[in-house]
């Protein structure tokens, strides 16, 4: 049985946790900044959980990661 392929575009964006949770950056914070508040620029930073629906599609494509 040959090897199944990692997605290269989700190995570099997304990280698995510990618990097997998906951890990626915020959505919403690439251009436009002039046109955000500051208090949605300062909560998009860093890391976050995503959502289960989003997880779900992400390990498809990240088979050994788990």
């Amino acid at each position: 049985m040959p090897k199944m392929k990692t997605k290269s575009s989700a190995k570099k964006r997304f990280k698995m946790t510990a618990s097997g949770k998906i951890r990626g950056a915020a959505a919403g914070k690439q251009h436009g900044m002039i046109k955000r508040t500051n208090k949605q620029i300062r909560n998009q930073r860093g890391t976050m959980i995503l959502a289960p629906g989003d997880a779900g599609l992400v390990k498809i494509h990240m088979p050994y990661a788990r």
